[in-house]
C-alpha cells in the first residue's frame, strides 16, 4: 500500500452522514495520525467509531520498550457513539507520531518525530477495568494535513451527537460549599470542565445559607424552571433533599395518605381506614420554621400558598425531559451510590452529560397536628424523601450530631456511639398497608409511567396491620441506602422504582442484640433483618403515632419533628441523571 501526498497510507474518503440505502448506514473511513500512537484508519458508522493502527513499530505486539520504559499503545479501539460526549476542532498544532516517538522527543529531542497538523479531539467515556461502576473520561487527539477532511469529520460526529436528544443542553447547578468536609466548590471545579467540553451550559449558584436552594426553587416560576433540562445538586443527601422539596412542595398535587386518627383497630393486629378524605390535598398552611432544623432555618412558608403557585399554570412542570442530578460531596452519599453504583464525582458528572435517566420513588412524609379550631381538625405539614426516614435511634443520632458539626463527617460516628450507649426505646403505634406477595414482588422494571405519578389512591377498604410496643428505632427505606458504612444498605433488595418502601421496626431488646444487628448492617453480606426483634414490611404506606412526646425524625439526613405522621410512596415520581447500579 502506497502513501499519498499527505504521507498517509490508503485512501482518505470524505465522510458521508447519509445512508447508502434505506436499510444500511453509510461507512466512512479515513487515515489520521492519532497522537502518541501513530497512523490509524478510523471507521465511522451511525453506531460509533473504531480505529486500528496502520503501521506497527514492533510486530511482536503493542508493548514497546525504550530506555527500559514499557509503553502501551492504543492500536485498536471501538467506541459506541452513545459513549462519546464531545468532539472539538482544536486547530493547527503538534501531533506526536507514536508513544515511543513522544518519549524519544522528550529524552533525545528528536523533533522530526513530531508533526504539525490540523487536529480534533474526541472525548469518550470508559468504564473502569477494576470497578465497572466507575466511569472515566478519555481524550483522543487526531491530526490530518487537510483542513477540509478534518472539519468534515468533526461535523459528522457532531451531527450524530446532536441526535442524542436526551442529553441536557442547559442545567441549573446548585453548590453547597460546606457539604461533607466543606469541599463542595472544589468538587464542582473538578468536574466543571467536563460540562464545558460537552458544551452543556450551566448556571451555577453557590448557596449562602441553609434553605437557600429550597427557597429559590420554590419561588421560581414553572416557566423559568422549564428553561433548564434539570437541576444538579453538588452536595450530600441532605442538600439533595432540600432541592427536591424546593421543587415538589409547591408543585406536586396529591391527596394525603390516611392520618393515624383515620386508622381504626377492630382487633389487636388488624386495622382499617375509617375516615380517609381523598380530596384533601396539599393546600394547608405549614410553618416550616418551627422545626429549627438546618434545612429549614430562614425559610419562608412554602406550599400551594406559595406566591408563584398557579400563576403560570400554562407551563406545567415537570416536563418529561426534566431530571435531577446529584454530584456527591456529602458525608454518606447514599443516593448516588444506589443510583450510579459509585461515590465518584466524575462518574456522576458523566451520567449527567450523557443524559442517562432512571426513575426514582419518592416518599411523601406528612406530619399531623391538632389545630386550635373547635372541630379539632388536623393540620398537615409535608416533606419529601428520596432515600430514608427514621425515628428513635436514627432521629437521636442526627439530633446529637448537630452539636458537633465542626467535626465534619466524623460527627456521625461519635454521635452514633453516644446514642447507642444510651439505648433508648420509645413507645409507639405503627400501622402499615398490607400487600399481596405477588404485588410486592412485581417487576421493578415495569414502566413506572403506568403507575400514578401525581395522585394517591383511596386507601379505604384496604387491609392494614398494626404494631404497637416499644421500639429502639422505626425506619422507612425508599431505596437500599447503601453507603460505605453499610455496603448492602438497610435493605439489600430494595429497588429504585417499584412503588414500595421497606418499613423496619426494631423492637426493644437487650443491648448486645442491638449491637449485633448494627454489626450485621456494617458487613458485606450481613443479615441485619434476620432476628426476632426486627420486623420488616414491604409496603406503599404507613402511619406512625408516638405514645409519648413529640420526637425527631431523620428525613434524608435532615431533622423533622413529629408526634404523628403518615408516609406514602409515589412510584417513579422524579427522574434522575443515572443508570442504576446494575449498569
Amino acid at each position: 500500500m502506497e502513501r499519498n501526498q499527505d504521507g498517509f497510507m490508503g485512501v482518505n474518503s470524505p465522510p458521508n452522514p447519509d445512508f447508502a440505502n434505506g436499510d444500511e448506514p453509510s461507512v466512512s473511513c479515513c487515515n489520521f495520525l492519532l497522537d502518541r500512537t501513530g497512523e490509524v484508519v478510523i471507521t465511522h458508522t451511525s453506531d460509533g467509531l473504531s480505529w486500528r493502527l496502520v503501521d506497527s513499530l514492533n510486530d511482536e505486539g503493542d508493548n514497546f520498550s525504550c530506555l527500559g520504559f514499557k509503553l502501551v499503545s492504543n492500536t485498536e479501539m471501538e467506541v459506541n457513539i452513545a459513549d462519546v460526549y464531545a468532539v472539538n476542532f482544536i486547530g493547527w498544532g503538534l501531533v506526536h507520531e507514536s508513544a515511543l516517538a513522544s518519549l524519544e522527543v522528550s529524552l533525545l529531542d528528536h523533533s522530526s518525530e513530531v508533526k504539525h497538523m490540523y487536529r480534533f479531539t474526541i472525548y469518550v467515556v470508559h468504564k473502569s477495568k477494576t470497578q465497572s461502576s466507575v466511569w472515566t473520561p478519555s481524550v483522543y487527539t487526531f491530526g490530518h494535513k487537510d483542513l477540509e477532511i478534518c472539519m468534515s469529520w468533526v461535523n459528522q460526529i457532531n451531527s450524530h451527537l446532536h441526535m442524542e436528544v436526551k442529553r441536557p443542553k442547559n442545567l441549573l447547578v446548585l453548590v453547597h460549599p460546606r457539604s461533607g468536609k466543606g469541599h463542595g466548590c472544589k468538587i464542582w471545579e473538578t468536574v466543571a470542565p467536563l460540562f464545558s467540553q460537552a458544551k452543556v451550559k450551566t448556571k451555577v449558584i453557590v448557596t449562602e445559607r441553609a434553605g437557600h436552594a429550597r427557597d429559590m426553587l420554590s419561588s421560581i416560576t414553572n416557566r423559568e424552571l422549564n428553561l433548564y433540562d434539570g437541576v444538579v445538586a453538588v452536595g450530600g443527601d441532605g442538600f439533595f433533599n432540600e432541592i427536591l422539596n424546593g421543587v415538589l412542595l409547591s408543585r406536586h398535587k396529591a391527596p394525603y395518605p390516611p392520618s393515624p386518627s383515620d386508622i381504626t383497630s377492630p382487633s389487636e393486629n388488624e386495622c382499617s381506614v375509617s375516615n380517609h378524605n381523598v380530596n384533601r390535598t396539599i393546600s394547608e398552611h405549614c410553618d416550616h420554621n418551627e422545626d429549627g432544623s438546618p434545612l429549614l432555618r430562614g425559610s419562608e412558608n412554602i406550599g400551594l400558598e406559595s406566591p408563584n403557585f398557579g400563576k403560570d399554570s400554562e407551563s406545567p412542570f415537570p416536563n418529561e425531559m426534566f431530571r435531577f442530578g446529584l454530584i456527591p460531596a456529602g458525608s454518606t452519599d447514599a443516593i448516588v451510590i444506589c443510583t450510579t453504583g459509585a461515590r465518584d464525582a466524575v462518574t456522576s458528572a458523566l451520567h449527567i452529560i450523557l443524559g442517562k435517566k432512571v426513575h426514582l420513588d419518592i416518599a411523601q412524609v406528612v406530619r399531623w397536628k391538632k389545630t386550635n379550631s373547635a372541630n379539632e381538625e388536623e393540620e398537615p405539614c409535608v416533606r419529601y424523601a428520596a432515600s430514608f426516614a427514621g425515628y428513635g435511634f436514627y432521629g437521636d443520632v442526627i439530633t446529637e450530631s448537630e452539636k458537633y458539626r465542626w467535626m465534619g463527617p466524623k460527627r456521625y460516628d461519635y454521635a452514633g456511639t453516644k446514642v447507642f450507649l444510651q439505648h433508648k426505646s420509645y413507645e409507639a403505634e405503627v400501622s402499615y398497608l398490607e400487600v399481596e406477595p405477588k404485588e410486592a414482588s412485581s417487576s421493578p422494571e415495569a414502566d413506572p409511567e403506568v403507575h400514578s405519578r401525581s395522585l394517591a389512591q383511596d386507601f379505604k377498604g384496604m387491609k392494614w396491620s398494626c404494631s404497637k410496643g416499644r421500639y429502639l428505632s422505626v425506619g422507612a427505606s425508599v431505596i437500599s441506602c447503601r453507603n460505605e458504612k453499610a455496603p448492602d444498605g438497610l435493605v439489600a433488595d430494595a429497588h429504585l422504582s417499584d412503588g414500595f418502601l421497606h418499613l423496619i421496626l426494631i423492637k426493644e431488646c437487650p443491648h448486645p442484640y442491638y449491637l449485633w444487628h448494627l454489626i450485621q448492617l456494617a458487613r458485606k453480606g450481613g443479615e441485619p433483618l434476620g432476628y426476632k426483634f426486627v420486623e420488616h414490611h414491604k409496603t406503599p404506606a404507613f402511619t406512625f403515632k408516638s405514645l409519648g412526646k413529640e420526637g425527631v425524625w431523620n428525613v434524608d439526613g435532615e431533622l423533622f419533628l413529629a408526634q404523628q405522621l403518615s408516609v406514602q410512596v409515589f412510584r417513579g415520581l422524579v427522574s434522575l441523571f443515572a443508570t442504576g447500579p446494575q449498569e
